[in-house]
């Protein structure tokens, strides 16, 4: 695969792994889905926003009103194939919505402006 997100390791493993039919195995997936999100929040720095991907991760992003603490009120949380599939484009954003992978609160919950992202 030669496009430009595919840059980290644990990326195109866990890929590969899914392609395959496989599931990932546990620290290639932690370590995707983290790379993943730090990118998100690097490309949509703020903290208005927090996207959780249980059980590996959680990053405040998004410009906007920051939150401090409780729960917040914009949020986005889904699982981790469902996370690796939108934000390396294999997984468009209303559809994931619509299909119930991700579930997102608030005004400023929709990520689409954001994704599919690319690892530098």
């Amino acid at each position: 695969m030669s496009s430009p997100y595919i840059k980290s390791a644990a990326v195109t493993a866990a890929l590969a792994a899914l392609d395959e039919g496989r599931a990932p195995e546990r620290p290639v997936l932690r370590a995707a889905v983290r790379a993943l999100l730090t990118t998100l929040a690097a490309r949509a720095p703020g903290r208005s926003v927090e996207v959780r991907v249980p059980p590996y991760g959680a990053v405040q992003c998004v410009p906007g009103p920051r939150h401090t603490r409780g729960t917040p009120a914009n949020t986005v949380e889904m699982d981790p194939e469902t996370w690796l599939g939108l934000a390396t484009g294999r997984l468009d954003w209303a559809r994931a919505v619509t299909e119930g992978r991700v579930r997102a609160s608030g005004s400023r919950a929709d990520l689409s402006g954001y994704l599919p992202l690319e690892l530098e």
